[in-house]
């Protein structure tokens, strides 16, 4: 097995419309394709970062909540990495999103900060 990069991230949603929002104009992720898949009532919108990865969002009108928050088992939460993590952070506030106080890794020395998507997906913003 000669496994080179995630390819891409698959996140569920209960409002697509909101969401979609959240990633591309919040966010600033490139929309790849939008499907509609009629037989299971379903949104697929597959997005861009930087050209690089890709993020696959989901609407599934039998979703389940997540575990509890954030100690689940499975994914804890998605880092995004960025070149200022405080004007990052500043840049989503200023779009109404509520961020956590920015912390430093006490490993690397690195400042990174916490918020959530719509659907309270823990996310990361890290510099670096």
């Amino acid at each position: 097995m000669n496994i080179k990069s995630i390819h891409h991230v698959a996140i569920l949603t209960d409002d697509y419309p909101r969401s979609k929002v959240f990633y591309t104009e919040v966010l600033g992720f490139t929309i790849i394709a939008e499907t509609y898949r009629a037989e299971r009532k379903s949104y697929k919108l597959d997005l861009a970062i930087d050209g690089l990865y890709q993020i696959e969002l989901f609407s599934f009108p039998d979703f389940r909540e997540r575990g509890s928050y954030p100690e689940a088992k499975g994914l804890r939460h998605l880092a995004f990495a960025v070149d200022n993590v405080e004007a990052a952070a500043a840049e989503l506030r200023s779009k109404g999103v509520d961020v956590e106080p920015v912390r430093v890794d006490e490993l690397t020395q690195k400042k990174f900060v916490f918020f959530t998507d719509p659907n309270g997906q823990p996310l990361e913003l890290y510099e670096g």
